[in-house]
């Protein structure tokens, strides 16, 4: 055998096969403390993805005994045992059926029904997924066929994920987010099929002894079978990934054209937000201080497909803090040039002013808003001048906030509760 041959050889440090199969026999079972352990691992998942803590998921990951029947169908199907492979299934079946009751309990009973971004990651699934099952199996099986087994199975544990995409699924169905449920579900099965495939070529490449005998025709069979469940599932998971890819291409070509049109002209956008699911596509856009004309509107709008952004519209947020007054009345411009720059003098200074009367401990405020409202990225306080008619005006505390998705009803009515406590 060549060097490189007995560098990646498998049968080098390979265990007893009889002892492995043994042991893979032996944990395909739930009952009494595997049962147990599998409640007690899905509920800590579901606390984890409620409160969006990665480290209490990735601690649900590592007690899962759900490695176990998966692995043991794999098993089956390579040495034709179809005894076990049934029983694998099957085990299989109630560890999944049992983490969706108690999952689904769990989420139904729970005062905090928000979607976090841990929870929201496992409801859109796609080829990398795939990547990540099938690799992630494969260390996995080779693991466990060697005599030194190392720490690699924990961490196929955690790459593999199979507890939180179940967990998910029970959220779907403890707040009737079927979408959710069905996304979760199929990353799941995901993780489950191809793990269990690589689990069968493993066991083909190291030629373990075959519990029952087949003929040619029936192996065939078993090829075919597997062949079709490979593409049933790769299918979905390839479209998927090419509508993230077109996602992630349309908020770079968004990114692309507010660089050039309004950034490098030197236009401070305040917020902006796209909308890839709407039809037709969205831009919303609002700006510190500039206030656009229909006719600049519509050029810009005509600009988008320039930036690949076709089947997509621009809109603008007008400001109405009154930075910069445009329009005497309607459409009619303010024509005096020495006019507006002196008004624009006038709002700046008045704006300085305001921002030094600004007492709003930002810092403080955002140092709490963390933690009460987690889907909140920023939040700003100051106080602004509007106009109650042609002569007075009030100064009124207004806050700006950013937040990952958009945030419920009810959130923003607790959200302005404490800020007006504050």
């Amino acid at each position: 055998m060549s060097t490189l041959g007995r560098l990646f050889n498998l049968h080098s440090g390979e265990d007893d096969k009889l002892k492995v199969l043994k042991n893979v026999r032996s944990n395909v079972y739930f009952r009494g403390a595997t049962l147990w352990i599998l409640a007690c691992a899905i509920f800590v998942a579901s606390v984890g993805l409620n409160v969006n803590s990665t480290a209490v998921i990735i601690g649900a990951m590592l007690i899962s005994p759900l490695m176990g029947p998966i692995i043991g169908a794999g098993f089956g199907l390579g040495i034709f045992d179809f005894i076990l492979f049934k029983r694998s299934i099957k085990n299989l079946a109630i560890a999944t059926i049992v983490s969706l009751i108690v999952s689904s309990i769990y989420f139904y009973l729970s005062p905090f029904k928000e979607a976090q971004s841990e929870l929201l990651a496992r409801t859109a699934p796609n080829i990398f997924d795939v990547m990540i099952a099938f690799f992630g199996g494969l260390a996995g099986v080779i693991a466990m066929t060697r005599v030194e087994k190392g720490l690699p199975l924990a961490g196929v544990a955690i790459a593999t994920a199979l507890m939180p995409p179940l967990c998910t699924a029970g959220y779907g169905l403890g707040t009737g987010n079927y979408a959710y449920f069905a996304g979760a579900i199929f990353l799941y099965t995901i993780n489950c099929v191809f793990i269990c495939i690589a689990t069968y070529i493993v066991v083909k490449y190291l030629k373990y002894p075959l519990a029952k005998q087949v003929d040619k025709k029936h192996e065939v069979q078993v090829k075919y079978i597997i062949t079709a469940i490979i593409i049933t599932v790769m299918a979905p998971s390839a479209y998927f990934a090419y509508d993230l890819y077109q996602e992630q291409k349309f908020s770079q070509n968004v990114k692309n054209f507010l660089r050039s049109e309004f950034e490098n002209k030197g236009d401070v956008i305040i917020y902006n937000r796209n909308d890839y699911r709407s039809s037709p596509k969205k831009i919303e856009v609002a700006f510190l201080t500039r206030q656009l004309k229909k006719q600049e509107l519509d050029s810009l709008n005509n600009k988008l497909p320039n930036y690949g952004l076709q089947s997509t519209r621009l809109l603008i947020k007008q400001d109405t803090i009154g930075f910069a007054k445009m329009y005497e009345q309607g459409n009619n411009v303010i024509s005096k040039s020495d006019q507006e720059l002196n008004e624009k003098n006038i709002l700046l200074a008045q704006l300085q002013k305001k921002l030094d009367l600004s007492t709003y401990d930002n810092k403080s405020i955002m140092g709490e808003a963390e933690i009460l409202f987690p889907t909140i990225s920023n939040l700003s306080i100051g106080n602004h001048d509007f106009a109650v008619n042609d002569s007075t005006t009030q100064i009124i505390p207004v806050a700006l906030y950013m937040s990952e998705e958009d945030i419920s009803s009810e959130e923003k009515d607790k959200l302005l509760s404490w800020l007006q406590k504050n």
